[in-house]
């Protein structure tokens, strides 16, 4: 069975961390959120309060299939700001393995050299950093898969962004399947 990790810190957005792990684990996958914070409970971009399943140090990255990056401005900072995460993030990306990232986080990402010469996309006020950063930004698309990494644009994409993740892990049957029994998008 596939296994995700969502990372939250204070400042993530609420919906952009949720609806992944909510549609996920609808499709039978297992997810564990973790914060990058000391303490397990992080207050979120709108003083949402969210409970971490582990801390950073809890969890060993060999365990996951797949990392997860919500945005969220403050939220993105503090990911960033993660030397162990980002160890992680270049070495899955090395090893061809699954990192996704919605809003403001693909920054991280582009930060750190994973995006140059890969289509991607990110909230809009983000787009001229990740281009600056060597990506290739796709402006009118939802969501982008390239291969290994998945971006997203916003929390009004979120629900299409969990679909992605569940098509990568499980395949498009699923996703499909997942789609048709929430209701979303053309029935």
């Amino acid at each position: 069975m596939a296994k995700v990790a969502v990372f939250i810190a204070d400042g993530s957005e609420e919906v952009e961390a949720i609806t992944p792990v909510d549609i996920l684990r609808r499709a039978k996958v297992e997810v564990d959120v973790v914060s990058v914070m000391p303490e397990r409970e992080i207050v979120a971009s709108r003083n949402v309060r969210i409970t971490a399943d582990k801390l950073l140090d809890e969890i060993s990255f060999d365990d996951y299939d797949l990392l997860v990056l919500p945005g969220g401005v403050r939220g993105t900072n503090n990911l960033n700001a993660c030397e162990e995460l980002k160890k992680n993030l270049v070495r899955f990306n090395d090893q061809g393995k699954g990192i996704a990232a919605i809003c403001a986080a693909p920054t991280v990402f582009a930060g750190l050299g994973i995006l140059n010469g890969k289509t991607s996309t990110c909230n809009p006020g983000f787009w001229e950093e990740l281009g600056a950063n060597g990506a290739n930004v796709i402006e009118d698309s939802k969501v982008v898969v390239n291969g290994n990494i998945i971006t997203s644009q916003a929390m009004g994409t979120s629900v299409d962004f969990g679909l992605e993740l569940v098509g990568y892990l499980c395949g498009e049957e699923a996703k499909e399947e997942l789609r048709k029994n929430i209701r979303f998008g053309a029935i």
